[in-house]
């Protein structure tokens, strides 16, 4: 999931901060959102065991013929990445105040390093569906072979999508992150603390740190998704014309085609597009690097070009889906272009903001990024129809001597010869059992989000070794319950967080 590979580092830098420089704020901070991280990790790990599974169910026909290649990005996540994650993971929760400071950060760095890997991985496997690289095909068996793992490994799709996968999710982790500070630094200010021992400069000393750490992280990601997603697009240009065509609404091949804010067509009938809002220069910038001189094949040409090649059938995209999922993907991410720019200012020079409305727009902006996600994974998929398995355009048409001209596969021919009343059960059961999973998580973040940070002075306790109620030889290991005292209203029982009363106590009289 996009916000486990973002958390984790972040999670790591901020114990790195505590560490560095002594405050506090950055422990609190370390524990609350790792909990968080912990909780979206462990539901990664069940929702993502049931894709395996599914690769021998519906899509048994997709793996009998690729799975030699396919398997092997995959085989990789599990032994290396995945098993790396899980021991340091497990390290890093049962160790604080068991094992050095220093040894104890490296193991969740690691985790970071083993999530970003894990993801490495699974985007080669999906490069594969993509462009076809590193195999041949076997005409006695009737199946693509690996021959060469550095090829598939080094798939320039793999190397343009892997960093606009991680960078995407930097900016659903920091986005996350700042929301939440956002809202908690806003709580804190209009309600104060009167509990003893509570949170007296939270809104400055945690939450102004935590949220402009995150908007940083968020613009980051921002930058880091439009300088890949550039190079991405050139690369799919050239590797799936139909796909960017479609994105674009463009039907007949023209040089310097307009960029399309708005077309609107019937259903699926490309013939029926016509364009409202265009602008010049950024089509033919996004394809070509340069603004004019680009040629940009249309649909219904490459639809003929494919009947040619390959005999009859539809090889053009659902066009309202590939359409609407691009602008999904790149409109949804102005939201956290809106909140960094808004975070930034109503903290600037020191400064804490207590308004209501940031603290509602810091909630409200958190899911965008994660339908920006959604959309561009849809895009990549839905846009690359109705292949499973897109041919290599360098040895389409060739006869080649490796039968690389022929791994390629339908949709229509990569699904399990099940009963439809099978695939329609299967296809309920996974969606009920999502979710359901799906709810719980979203309840799992919410209370723990409400139930606040450890109380100032948590920190103490990693030197002491008291802050540990069942275990007296360490302190008390993250789990999903650090602060579940707390109850739906947001307040909370001593030990866990504090109930904030006092309005503003913290601001100038500016702010005031």
């Amino acid at each position: 999931m996009p916000l486990t590979i973002g958390l984790a580092p972040m999670v790591a830098a901020m114990q790195t901060a505590w560490l560095r420089t002594g405050k506090e704020h950055w422990y609190r901070a370390t524990r609350f959102f790792g909990t968080l991280f912990l909780i979206n990790f462990a539901m990664g790990v069940v929702t993502g065991i049931v894709q395996e599974f599914q690769f021998g169910m519906n899509w048994s026909e997709y793996s009998r013929f690729v799975g030699d290649v396919f398997g092997a990005p995959l085989a990789l996540e599990g032994l290396a990445a995945f098993f790396i994650e899980s021991i340091f993971l497990g390290a890093w929760i049962f160790g604080w105040g068991r094992m050095p400071g220093w040894l104890h950060n490296v193991c969740i760095w690691m985790v970071a390093i083993a999530v970003n890997l894990s993801a490495y991985f699974i985007i080669v496997a999906n490069s594969f569906m993509q462009h076809p690289v590193g195999a041949r095909f076997n005409e006695e068996t009737g199946r693509a072979e690996l021959v060469d793992i550095v090829a598939l490994l080094t798939n320039p799709t793999a190397l343009a999508g892997w960093p606009h996968a991680i960078f995407g999710s930097f900016m659903v982790s920091g986005t996350l992150v700042a929301g939440i500070s956002g809202w908690w630094m806003v709580r804190t200010i209009r309600r104060g603390s009167s509990a003893p021992g509570s949170f007296t400069d939270d809104a400055h000393g945690l939450w102004r740190a935590t949220l402009r750490f995150g908007l940083w992280v968020s613009v980051l990601g921002i930058i880091g998704v439009s300088l890949t997603g550039h190079s991405l697009a050139q690369l799919m240009f050239v590797q799936q014309p139909m796909k960017m065509a479609s994105a674009e609404a463009l039907c007949t091949t023209e040089t310097d085609p307009l960029f399309s804010i708005l077309s609107i067509s019937t259903m699926n009938d490309c013939g029926t597009a016509i364009q409202l809002i265009g602008v010049p220069f950024v089509l033919s910038f996004l394809a070509g690097n340069r603004f004019t001189g680009v040629t940009l094949e249309g649909v219904t040409d490459l639809q003929l070009q494919y009947e040619q090649l390959f005999g009859p059938g539809n090889y053009t995209p659902n066009l309202f889906v590939t359409y609407w999922s691009f602008r999904g993907m790149i409109g949804f991410m102005a939201a956290t272009v809106i909140i960094a720019a808004v975070g930034f200012w109503v903290t600037r020079k020191g400064r804490v903001y207590g308004q209501k409305w940031f603290g509602w727009l810091s909630l409200i902006v958190i899911p965008f990024p994660f339908l920006a996600n959604w959309c561009g994974w849809i895009f990549t998929e839905m846009g690359r129809q109705p292949w499973i398995v897109h041919p290599n355009p360098e040895f389409m048409g060739t006869d080649d001597p490796l039968g690389r001209d022929e791994i390629r596969m339908i949709v229509d021919f990569g699904v399990s010869d099940h009963s439809l009343s099978t695939v329609w059960t299967s296809l309920i059961a996974f969606t009920l059992l999502y979710g359901v999973l799906a709810i719980v998580w979203f309840w799992l973040l919410r209370r723990h989000t409400i139930a606040g940070p450890l109380p100032p002075g948590a920190a103490e306790d990693i030197a002491h070794k008291e802050y540990a109620p069942d275990d007296d030889d360490g302190v008390a290991p993250l789990t999903f319950g650090d602060g579940d005292s707390a109850d739906d209203s947001g307040d909370a029982s001593a030990g866990s967080t504090a109930v904030l009363t006092d309005p503003r106590a913290d601001t100038s009289e500016e702010e005031k």
